[in-house]
């Protein structure tokens, strides 16, 4: 057993006003909201790699972190890891966690002895989860750390490095089924390029198309009956990546037929690197049925990377919870923290309040849309707004032709009369709420 955590007593909820930061003010998992319990709304999960993996490194220094499990290169290492783990999972009583395969197991020398040491922890964290409510929102599989992938996974131009994906991915769902996950996540990290010099960019889709039939097939083969996710970001560590948005990635499921097969896993710090909002990301996808699942962190905006910092802003967490209940909330998909400490921040009780944080930030950006949906307002004004396209008029015109629009604008007989947005009055509505 591990002593990480040996002084850090479960975290309770105390109420809004709680000075404690050792305790939960606002995340109270048997509230209900709209029906549901807030636990079941937000299905919250924690990221093994950046909370226990991680050692503190960023692109200008290296390690800072000095835990009990380093270096994380043996199995006694990878158990005791497990046990931080599993030890934090009792602590902050939330209902899921998330892994890659590189996170809970010493890389080998070879294929088989990597599986071997992944399977040998699968196993360990089968037996703690008979004893405990802790369950897997989604496995998946690192393939760009490793020095193989340097060139992209499904995308790399040495047909070996595709195989040897597959077969990584393969063992993954497999661990994944295994463990009872919801959900199994395919993010691209090296899937995209450096220069067009040296990339055959319609090779490259086509092959990264077909790679994910491969994985939609077995998931069927298997009878895994999660979802399969995808997970959208721009750019870092590859120049250009192939899934640079959620539009992007709609566009490119459309294309080789996996619309109905794949759904997306949208994290905050991606939007922010492509240039968008969380919650246009969130709208895109439930606008198109396409949302799975999310991962919730922020960047630092003066920051040119992904930081991966806890969220702290309730009005955008609020207004993304509001999409995302809008479209009827998650079905196998949750809140994970793909968010990391700051590298200065050692300590396990950093790691415990930088959780605690962030659950309850979420938990009042949650009430805050709850509210806002109940109260209708947003919806009201939107419905306003558009009114004039249910009138028999525009649905006349949506189904005739430029020539008829043109007689009848030619004939005065439409003439717009512009329309305020009323967007500060909305602005201003929703800061009621958060």
């Amino acid at each position: 057993m591990s002593t990480f955590f040996h002084d850090i007593a479960p975290i309770a909820y105390e109420g809004p006003e709680s000075t404690n930061p050792m305790a939960f003010r606002h995340y109270n998992p048997d509230e209900m909201l709209m029906g549901k319990r807030m636990e079941d709304h937000l299905r919250f999960a924690v990221a093994y790699w950046h909370s226990f993996a991680w050692e503190g490194n960023d692109p200008f220094g290296g390690q800072t972190f000095e835990r009990p499990w380093h270096p994380q290169d043996r199995m006694d290492t990878a158990r005791l890891k497990a046990d931080a783990a599993f030890e934090m999972f009792d602590i902050l009583g939330q209902p899921y966690f998330c892994w890659h395969d590189a996170d809970v197991r010493p890389e080998g020398d070879s294929f088989a002895e990597s599986l071997k040491n992944f399977e040998e922890i699968v196993s360990y964290f089968e037996e703690k989860m008979s004893t405990r409510k802790i369950k897997l929102l989604w496995g998946t599989a690192n393939m760009f750390s490793h020095r193989r992938w340097m060139s992209g996974a499904s995308t790399n131009p040495d047909p070996d490095v595709f195989a040897y994906s597959a077969a990584t991915v393969k063992t993954c769902m497999d661990a994944t089924l295994r463990l009872g996950g919801e959900n199994y996540v395919l993010w691209g990290g090296r899937e995209g390029y450096e220069t067009l010099l040296n990339t055959d960019l319609g090779r490259e889709l086509d092959h990264m198309g077909r790679f994910l039939n491969m994985v939609v097939d077995y998931k069927h083969k298997i009878g895994f009956k999660g979802a399969i996710l995808v997970e959208p970001k721009p750019q870092e560590p590859s120049k250009h990546q192939y899934d640079y948005d959620a539009a992007t990635c709609i566009g490119f499921l459309r294309k080789y037929g996996l619309e109905n097969e794949v759904k997306l896993n949208l994290e905050q710090g991606h939007a922010i690197l492509a240039g968008h909002s969380f919650e246009h990301e969130i709208a895109t996808a439930t606008a198109e049925g396409m949302l799975g699942s999310i991962d919730m962190n922020r960047n630092d905006y003066q920051s040119g990377w992904d930081t991966d910092q806890f969220p702290n802003n309730t009005p955008e967490v609020a207004l993304c919870y509001y999409h995302i209940l809008k479209s009827g909330g998650f079905t196998t998909g949750g809140t994970n923290f793909d968010a990391k400490l700051r590298r200065q921040s050692l300590d396990a009780e950093d790691l415990i309040a930088a959780h605690v944080g962030g659950m309850d930030i979420c938990a009042r950006g949650l009430k805050a849309a709850a509210a806002m949906m109940e109260d209708g307002g947003l919806e009201t004004a939107l419905n306003t707004r558009y009114a004039g396209w249910d009138t028999p008029e525009a649905k006349t015109m949506l189904a005739s032709d430029l020539d008829t629009i043109f007689t009848d604008v030619h004939n005065g007989k439409i003439s717009p009369a512009p329309k305020s947005g009323r967007q500060e009055i909305l602005e201003n509505y929703v800061n009621r709420f958060v």
